[in-house]
């Protein structure tokens, strides 16, 4: 959704920055940071990189006449509210940029960038000089990493307090705000520190074991240009900023053999496909009350059709029928329309599935019988169980830990995510088949099927 803001028009946000041929970094991240926060891109190319996952194999500067005339031409007529740097190669071009923040006087977010991923210089040595007496006193907000922020501020950094420490220093320099990143820091979470009017603010999130992390300080300064654009106070920007870049990294982009780009537009996709998913459950849920014999697969504690949206990060994301539906003579019915956090049962069983399978974000419980089991098996579906029995006592005494510990024990069975996956019961607990798959449409309509077939055999 774009943003329109109190003077009626979308904010734009400008990228002052070099190209990433491999689509990761550079203004390319920005661009899609931009759009995913619903503000208008516009760029001011500083340089061309022939790059991709593992390395920066060429570069080319812009003329230095012509990046000024590109900061002119967006600002004289579509305007800037607030813009970033990103890779400024050379003296030359910090002192083209410097000079026209001076004129423009737009708020500016500077990503102090010195060394790609793939560890090529794109910080010229002779120019970490100029930006720190140049360009970084007209900054905004300035973010550099911890190996940027020893550069910038003369101090080792290897804890939280010297993040502060740092932060504090650099705030010497001039900016308006700074912050220190924690992703080179040690620590089972990455803390962001942010040092602005006197103040010390943490954003933590947890640490993932990934390798999508190309273009992670572009995006994290794009999203907080994009925050100062649409008129966020620096706390709130640096915030918004935060949760973006931690769902990047989170759902990264898995491509080539290096470090593969961070995902900014993740949260926006999860957003767009709530009412989709919504719709398919609620379809669902009526292919099954249209069923006549539907009902002979309704377990004692009723059935439930569950769904999750891309990128789900809990039962919140997941869409379920709350109250599940029931069986009322012989027709199954629901209890009442679909809804987020309809179901936490199943929300357990799908979120699991999406760690060995991010495709499978549909499930269906229905009663155990061998019988169902064996037309489900004749339909060429993998078929993988879980006895509740052995269940560690560690286990047990977490609340809501025995589905991902079930999940998991059968998929070591099976070798891989079956399609199906059912458990005996234990003292208390009814036995359960549970039904795996893309659709919560296709897993319906598949149980509607079996139903079928169920009561063609009981009336012979």
């Amino acid at each position: 959704m774009v943003w329109i803001n109190v003077r009626g028009r979308v904010p734009v946000a400008l990228t002052i920055a070099g190209s990433d041929s491999g689509g990761g970094a550079g203004i390319e991240a920005d661009l899609k940071t931009f759009a995913a926060l619903g503000v208008h891109g516009a760029v001011a190319l500083t340089a061309i990189t022939a790059q991709n996952t593992v390395a920066v194999t060429g570069v080319q500067d812009v003329e230095l006449e012509l990046i000024g005339k590109q900061i002119d031409a967006v600002v004289e007529d579509v305007g800037v509210d607030a813009a970033k740097t990103g890779m400024l190669h050379t003296s030359g071009i910090i002192r083209v940029v410097a000079d026209r923040v001076r004129r423009y006087r737009f708020p500016l977010v500077v990503d102090p960038v010195m060394v790609a991923k793939s560890g090529a210089r794109l910080l010229k040595e002779e120019a970490v000089k100029t930006l720190i007496e140049e360009l970084i006193p007209l900054a905004t907000v300035v973010t550099p990493n911890a190996p940027e922020a020893e550069v910038l501020s003369g101090l080792k950094i290897r804890s939280l307090d010297d993040q502060v420490k740092a932060a504090k220093r650099i705030a010497e320099l001039g900016p308006k705000a700074v912050v220190v990143k924690g992703g080179h820091v040690e620590g089972g979470v990455v803390v962001d520190v942010l040092y602005y009017e006197g103040e010390v603010h943490r954003f933590e999130a947890p640490r993932f074991e990934t390798k999508t992390t190309h273009g992670t300080g572009c995006s994290f300064s794009a999203a907080i240009a994009a925050g100062l654009a649409k008129g966020l106070s620096v706390v709130e920007a640096v915030r918004q900023a935060k949760e973006l870049i931690t769902a990047a990294v989170k759902y990264g982009i898995p491509v080539g053999r290096g470090h593969g780009p961070v995902n900014p537009l993740a949260l926006l996709y999860k957003e767009s496909e709530k009412y989709r998913t919504w719709r398919e459950v609620w379809d669902a849920v009526r292919i099954i009350e249209a069923s006549p014999h539907a009902y002979l697969l309704v377990p004692e504690v009723g059935m439930n059709i569950a769904m999750a949206v891309p990128y789900a990060d809990g039962p919140q994301d997941v869409v379920g029928v709350p109250g599940r539906i029931r069986r009322a003579g012989k027709r199954a019915v629901s209890a009442c329309p679909p809804d987020f956090g309809g179901s936490d049962h199943l929300a357990r069983y799908i979120l699991t599935a999406m760690e060995y399978d991010y495709k499978v974000r549909a499930a269906i419980n229905v009663r155990f019988d061998r019988r169902i089991l064996d037309l489900l098996r004749a339909r060429g579906l993998s078929i993988s169980y879980y006895d509740r029995r052995e269940e560690p006592p560690e286990v047990k005494r977490v609340e809501g830990a025995t589905i991902p510990w079930g999940v998991k024990e059968a998929v070591k069975r099976a070798g891989r995510l079956p399609d199906v996956i059912y458990h005996e019961g234990d003292w208390g607990k009814e036995p359960m088949i549970v039904l795996l798959g893309r659709s919560a449409r296709e897993l319906a309509k598949l149980v509607v099927e079996i139903a079928e077939e169920l009561a063609k055999g009981d009336s012979k």
